[in-house]
C-alpha cells in the first residue's frame, strides 16, 4: 500500500509560528510533526510514501532527505486546497492508498484500523467540532460531511485521513478533499467511518502545547550531556550531546533538551517542556509546560510558563510569562484562548517584560518594562 502525506499548506491559523516554516515542520518534543506521521506509517509496514510539498517546500524536502527511508516528493506549485494537492500526486499512485495531513498526529493503531479498507475515513469525537468537517454516520457509513458548521449537529469529526483507490481520482477536483468524498458518497460509493484511537490537530498555536504534552509522555530517558553532580534530575528526561546542566538546577520530567544547550546554574525546568538545540537558559530561571526552539536565549531571574518561543529569540532578564484567558482574532474569527505567550522567530525583549496571553510576531522588539496582556503584536513591530 502507498501513503500520500499532504504537507504543502502553511497553516495560517498557527501564525506567527508558520511565517518561516510550514505547520508540518513545527518542532514538537524536538521533532517536526510530520515525523510522527511517517513513524506511524512505517510501524504499519507502509514504506511507499509520497509527500506533497508547497509552502516553504525547501525546508520539508531538506528534512525528508535526512530520513533513513526513501520518500518521494511531489510539488504543489500553488496552494489551491487539499484536493489539488492530492491531484499533484496522482501520477505516482498505483492502486489503493492512504492520504494523511502532515500536520496532525495520528497513532499507529489508528492506521492499522484503516489500512485494509479500500473506501474509508478515520473519524474522532472532538470537543470543538465546528473547526472541522462534522461527520454524520448511518450503520458505520458516512452519509454527510458538513464543513466547519457554525452549529455542529455532532461531535464526530473527520481526521482528514482516508483510505482510497486510484479510481476515486475522477471525483477529485481543485478543492478540498471533503468535497471529493462528498461527491463519492453522492455517486453511491459507500465510505466507512472508522473511529480513530488517538488523533490530534493543532488548530491554533497554543494547541501545540497540548500536543507537546502528548508526545513527551513516552520519551525514553537519555543523558548524553554534562550534568553537574549538584543538579537534580527526576523522571523521563532526555539531554542531548554537548549540553551542560549547571549546579543546583532541577529538572522534572518529562522533558527533552537538545544538543549544545547551557542550562543554569540554579534553574528549574518543569514537566512537559521541550528545549531545542543551542538554547541558553540563564541562572534563577523557571521554564515549564513550554516549547523553546533552537538558538533561543532566556535571561536570568525569569519565569516562562505555558509558552512557545520560536527560533533565535533573545529575551532579557526578569521576563515573566504567565497564563490567563483571553480572546484573539484568528483569521477574522474571535477565538477564546488560555496560554502564556507564543513568540515567533527572532523576537527580542528587554528586561522586566511581562507577557500574558500574548501573541508576538516574528522579528518584533519589545522594550524593557513593557506589560502586554491579551495582545497580538504584528511581525516587525516595535513595542515601547
Amino acid at each position: 500500500m502507498q501513503a500520500v502525506i499532504l504537507a504543502a499548506g502553511e497553516g495560517r491559523r498557527v501564525r506567527p509560528l508558520t511565517k518561516n516554516r510550514p505547520k508540518a515542520m513545527i518542532p514538537v518534543a524536538n521533532r517536526p510533526i510530520i515525523e510522527y506521521v511517517i513513524d506511524a506509517l512505517i510501524k504499519n509496514g507502509i514504506r511507499d510514501i509520497i509527500v506533497v510539498v508547497g509552502y516553504r517546500k525547501e525546508l520539508v524536502t531538506r528534512y525528508l532527505n535526512t530520513l533513513d527511508i526513501p520518500v518521494e516528493v511531489v510539488v504543489q506549485n500553488k496552494q489551491l486546497g487539499t484536493g489539488h494537492a492530492l491531484l499533484a500526486a496522482e501520477p505516482k499512485i498505483q492502486d489503493n492508498f492512504i492520504v494523511l495531513p502532515g500536520d496532525n498526529y495520528i497513532d499507529p493503531a489508528s492506521i492499522a484500523r484503516i489500512r485494509d479498507h479500500s473506501n474509508a475515513m478515520l473519524v474522532k469525537e472532538h470537543p470543538s467540532p465546528s473547526n472541522f468537517g462534522v461527520v454524520m454516520l448511518s450503520n458505520s457509513h458516512v452519509t454527510q460531511i458538513i464543513e466547519k458548521p457554525a452549529h455542529a449537529p455532532s461531535f464526530l469529526v473527520s481526521t482528514g485521513i482516508y483510505s482510497l483507490t486510484k479510481k476515486n481520482f475522477s471525483h477529485i477536483r481543485e478543492n478540498n478533499l471533503t468535497d471529493a468524498v462528498s461527491s463519492l458518497i453522492a455517486s453511491g460509493v459507500k465510505i466507512q467511518g472508522i473511529p480513530a484511537d488517538d488523533w490530534q490537530d493543532a488548530i491554533y498555536p497554543w494547541d501545540l502545547l497540548k500536543m507537546n504534552r502528548r508526545f513527551l509522555q513516552n520519551i525514553p530517558p537519555t543523558h548524553d550531556g554534562s550534568i553537574s553532580r549538584h543538579a537534580s534530575i527526576h523522571g523521563a528526561v532526555q539531554i542531548g550531546k554537548g549540553t551542560t546542566i549547571g549546579p543546583n538546577t532541577v529538572i522534572n520530567g518529562p522533558v527533552v533538551i537538545g544538543n549544545d544547550c547551557r542550562i543554569g546554574p540554579n534553574c528549574c525546568i518543569q514537566p512537559n517542556t521541550s528545549i531545542g538545540s543551542r538554547v541558553t537558559i540563564e541562572p534563577f530561571t523557571i521554564v515549564g509546560d513550554a516549547i523553546v526552539m533552537d538558538d533561543t536565549t532566556i535571561g536570568s531571574h525569569s519565569r516562562v510558563i505555558d509558552t512557545i518561543l520560536g527560533e533565535r529569540c533573545k529575551l532579557a532578564d526578569h521576563l515573566s510569562i504567565s497564563t490567563i484567558t483571553g480572546i484573539h482574532d484568528i483569521e477574522g474569527s474571535p477565538t477564546r484562548s488560555e496560554f502564556g505567550a507564543v513568540l515567533g522567530d527572532s523576537v527580542t525583549s528587554g528586561p522586566f517584560t511581562i507577557l500574558k496571553n500574548t501573541l508576538v510576531g516574528n522579528n518584533a522588539i519589545i522594550e524593557g518594562n513593557s506589560s502586554l496582556s491579551s495582545r497580538q503584536v504584528q511581525d516587525n513591530s516595535l513595542v515601547i
